[in-house]
């Protein structure tokens, strides 16, 4: 018996069940495809180093798992709640009809169990489905070769999905028990009377209040937006507590004003249904001021999250190609002292054949030069007398660094391997290089056509009104804060600082390359173990500092910081956004089960059925659209203050970051609106 009607009850609720459903099959489905990426991983053929990245970043994805479970969990519980206030005529029949309270909870626990175990099973297969598309991205994010690659589901990762789940769901179980434990036959027969109580508020107030909220939040748009340089750890935290008041105060004053604003526009207020409408809406927000605050921080965090890490995979994949143009940089220094704060010259090649090694063996072509530096020259030295003025505004520029010096035949030289445009300079001359534009920024604002500097006893002034992009050294980044290209008749060789060599493989294959690559990393640490062997029980020697920095250990890095970004971003940014739209949906049809003796009305006193849903459809647009807005506007200034952090791995990919968040946003926050108005209309038609 309680089979049959448990089954019975599930057939015909299944409209009520919609977003439940779709909230179980997301939240299932992208659990699966996050814990999965290890085992897809694990077909891949990739090199050891990549495969010490998977594992960092699945052991990572588990972690995360945890706080994604607990907030489907709390959206399980939420919705629960909905469903079970949905029944409660059908429960109150049950009680008058003599049936106990606890084959009421067992109705309910067989339908929780073939409901669990559908969305579950549908889930999963989903899950399974996209985790293939997944296996795809890592092996284009690690740079796989998938001719190993097979469709392959992970039994650990179903695993966890169905432990997680079932924990989660013995959560609801037991919530739904205590709940029908708790019910009384008199309240589940008036519930459908009850209704929130709101408070009218005086309209002066919310206009008050909405100005200060919006006169803070520009303020604290302002500071972390324009401020950047001035901010520490305890204005953020106050900014954003003051960005979160503000936030609840807008929506606390909005929800006052809003229907005497629209009662103010008589023609637009009293045409057709528009009075029903509105008057609707300003309910709906009245009651969920609180909702619609954590919803709204809860999108922004979602756009933000997920625009950022889009954009630094995206930017530090085009860096590597633009900012790592040859296969390896050797620096190697010499010091006459211990603390190693006195470089003298050296030579690389020296070094390495004083140790019975040709280091340009397996070089096909190459650069070999030095980079210099006087100790006076640096720049706080070089801003003069703005200096006070900007370090009050830059604080975390280094000042006293001395500036690399280089020679324009080296420079040029090495722009020709690079494939770069190279430079001209006459005698008294010299050009400014940075590609980091903060630092671009600060040295701009003193350099002009004709400055003038005095360095290694040379007077020179600049060619250019300002720094030209440009860098030396091999990366992924734009760290270049300042080097400056001197003629060669400018540069004396006592302030040499450094010696590099940077050039490419011989080879043709990726094994070749490789291979090569591996023998100079040998034959370096070779050399600097004999060196020290050698030099150790002497009391007076060179120190010597010798790195080598290739364009694989740069893109190994940059894949790594890349797909945890990447990966993170994107399994909260989802989570979260299912969350929002899932608790905007609850709530909204709550309200439409609240109000299917309002629609009655309606119909008896002759409003057409089409009006009806177009009243729907704009109370459930606006109801998902206000926090949305507030959201986006959020996101602008937030993300003008995340570019801050991102410059050092460059925002030029960040429009087709944002693109991308949007398509995103609007597939999964735009299922959640239309799932919503398509259950409310099936709700408040049942009694037609």
């Amino acid at each position: 018996m309680l089979f049959k009607l448990s089954f019975r009850n599930i057939r015909r609720s299944l409209q009520d069940y919609a977003i439940y459903f779709f909230t179980l099959i997301i939240g299932v489905s992208v659990f699966y495809v996050f814990n999965a990426i290890g085992g897809q991983a694990a077909m891949l053929e990739v090199a050891r180093s990549r495969k010490d990245i998977i594992e960092l970043l699945t052991t990572m994805l588990s972690g995360v798992s945890v706080f994604v479970a607990g907030v489907l969990g709390l959206l399980i519980v939420y919705a629960s709640r909905f469903l079970m206030k949905r029944r409660n005529k059908e429960f109150a029949l049950y009680l008058m009809l003599g049936m106990s309270k606890r084959s009421i909870s067992a109705i309910l626990l067989l339908e929780m169990i073939v409901i669990g175990f559908g969305s579950l099973l549908v889930g999963l297969l989903i899950g399974i489905g996209l985790s293939q598309l997944m296996s795809a991205f890592v092996a284009n994010l690690f740079e796989a070769d998938m001719t190993a690659y097979r469709f392959l589901v992970s039994g650990e990762a179903i695993m966890k999905t169905v432990l997680y789940f079932a924990v989660m769901y013995l959560v609801v179980i037991v919530f739904n028990s205590v709940v029908i434990t708790k019910m009384k036959l008199i309240d589940l027969i008036q519930s459908e009377r009850k209704s929130e109580h709101v408070r009218l508020k005086n309209p002066s107030i919310c206009v008050i209040l909405f100005l200060i909220a919006v006169a803070a939040l520009g303020y604290a748009y302002y500071q972390v937006g324009w401020q950047f340089n001035d901010l520490n750890n305890k204005k953020i935290i106050v900014y954003i507590a003051m960005g979160a008041a503000s936030t609840f105060l807008i929506f606390w004053a909005v929800s006052g004003m809003l229907l005497r604003v629209v009662m103010s526009m008589k023609r637009a207020y009293y045409r057709n249904i528009n009075a029903f409408t509105f008057r609707q809406i300003s309910s709906k927000v009245n009651t969920t001021v609180v909702s619609m605050t954590v919803i709204c921080l809860m999108l922004f965090v979602t756009i933000c999250t997920l625009a950022a890490a889009f954009s630094i995979r995206n930017s530090m994949n085009a860096n590597l190609k633009m900012l790592c143009p040859a296969d390896f940089e050797i620096e190697y220094r010499e010091y006459t002292d211990e603390e190693m704060t006195g470089p003298v010259y050296g030579d690389v090649t020296k070094l390495y054949a004083d140790y019975g090694h040709d280091l340009t063996e397996g070089f096909s072509d190459y650069v070999h030069f030095h980079s210099y530096s006087d100790e006076n020259f640096t720049l706080g030295t070089f801003l003069g007398n703005q200096l006070d003025a900007i370090m009050e505004r830059y604080r975390f520029l280094m000042y006293d660094m001395p500036f690399q010096i280089y020679r324009i035949s080296d420079y040029n030289a090495l722009m020709q391997l690079y494939g770069r445009e190279t430079l001209t300079l006459d005698e008294n001359e010299f050009i400014l290089l940075c590609d980091f534009k903060t630092a671009k920024t600060v040295l701009d604002s003193v350099l002009t056509k004709g400055y003038t500097i005095n360095v290694m006893g040379r007077e020179l002034h600049s060619r250019l009104d300002d720094c030209q992009d440009g860098f030396v050294d091999i990366s992924s980044q734009h760290i270049n804060t300042g080097i400056f290209i001197f003629p060669d008749n400018a540069v004396n060789d006592t302030y040499v600082n450094r010696d590099y060599m940077i050039g490419n493989y011989t080879g043709n294959t990726k094994e070749a390359l490789a291979q090569v690559e591996k023998d100079v990393r040998e034959t370096t640490e070779e050399v600097i173990e004999q060196y020290r062997a050698e030099n150790e029980n002497k009391a007076d020697y060179n120190r010597i500092s010798l790195n080598l920095n290739t364009k694989t250990d740069i893109s190994e890095a940059t894949i790594g910081l890349g797909a945890m970004v990447t990966f993170l971003g994107l399994y909260i940014g989802l989570i979260f956004l299912i969350a929002c739209g899932a608790i905007l949906a609850l709530k909204e049809l709550s309200e439409s089960v609240d109000s299917i003796s309002r629609y009655e009305m309606l119909r008896k006193i002759g409003v057409e059925e089409k009006d009806i849903s177009k009243s729907l459809f704009r109370q459930t647009g606006l109801f998902f659209m206000l926090p949305l807005i507030l959201a986006c506007i959020h996101a602008v200034f937030g993300m003008k203050f995340a570019v801050q952090f991102l410059e050092v791995f460059g925002t030029e990919k960040i429009g087709e970051s944002i693109a991308f968040t949007s398509v995103i946003l609007l597939l999964i926050y735009g299922g959640y609106f239309l799932i919503t108005y398509i259950s409310g209309k099936n709700i408040i038609k049942e009694r037609k």
